[in-house]
């Protein structure tokens, strides 16, 4: 198993049906990917999950439960989320062999995450935040149910075929650069709104869909630590002379 297999993690928010757990590590174990983070699982351990993974225990036994998503894709530079929209005005939405692109191109040197939502009702807006992309999967529209073994079994095989692609290619060296975390990116969107607040520019009746904007633009571009302690200090900059006028005044 390559490195760029092991930055791949799958992660399961509020799965209520443990052995769906079992299953997608089974689907995981299939396809040659090892990390399962599972967001406050309802019922984990569990003897159903043992019995659905199918020999996977190794993935159950090595899965990393957390207390929320914030927490679990907080050192990832991709995060995709999956969702049942086939469009976005908020966030652009991949079909899966794009996401897998993505996915395996960044876990080249980065950690990434693919997440699934609960079974019933999916990921909420404030989680979607997190994510950079929607991936969703076209399927009959008379019939849209695939539940989440299903779903991760269809994004491990695209997965799975680009990192065959990519293990055949030349290794073709890529510009290095600082990459930045989910959560060096959240501290920076806490930073951008309280600034836009200090400097009267943000209406807190509409910064909801203002800072989705902002989020999905900082998003593509992709800033790096270096453009990033720019942007800090731009901001910082912002809020020192807001402070300083009301000083003076």
């Amino acid at each position: 198993m390559s490195e760029s297999n092991n930055n791949i993690r799958i992660v399961m928010v509020n799965t209520s049906h443990p052995g769906n757990i079992g299953a997608v590590a089974r689907v995981m174990k299939n396809m040659s990917l090892s990390s399962l983070y599972l967001v406050e699982p309802r019922y984990f351990p569990s003897e159903e999950a043992n019995a659905r993974s199918s020999g996977a225990l190794d993935i159950l036994q090595n899965a990393v439960v957390c207390e929320s998503l914030e927490q679990a894709v907080a050192d990832c530079e991709l995060v995709i989320g999956t969702s049942a929209r086939e469009r976005s005005a908020d966030w652009p939405v991949l079909n899966p062999r794009q996401s897998a692109n993505k996915l395996v191109e960044t876990a080249r040197q980065s950690q990434v995450a693919l997440v699934m939502g609960r079974e019933s009702s999916g990921l909420t807006n404030q989680e979607l935040d997190l994510c950079q992309y929607l991936v969703h999967i076209p399927s009959n529209p008379d019939y849209n149910s695939l539940n989440v073994a299903m779903a991760v079994q269809v994004f491990a095989y695209e997965i799975y075929l680009q990192m065959q692609t990519t293990l055949e290619q030349n290794d073709e060296s890529s510009e290095e650069f600082a990459a930045l975390t989910s959560e060096q990116m959240q501290n920076f969107f806490v930073h951008l709104e309280q600034t836009l607040l200090d400097i009267d520019f943000l209406d807190e009746r509409r910064s909801e869909l203002l800072m989705r904007r902002l989020r999905q633009l900082f998003y593509r571009a992709r800033p790096s630590q270096d453009e990033m302690n720019i942007l800090r200090g731009i901001l910082s900059a912002a809020q020192g002379r807001k402070s300083m006028r009301k000083t003076s005044s």
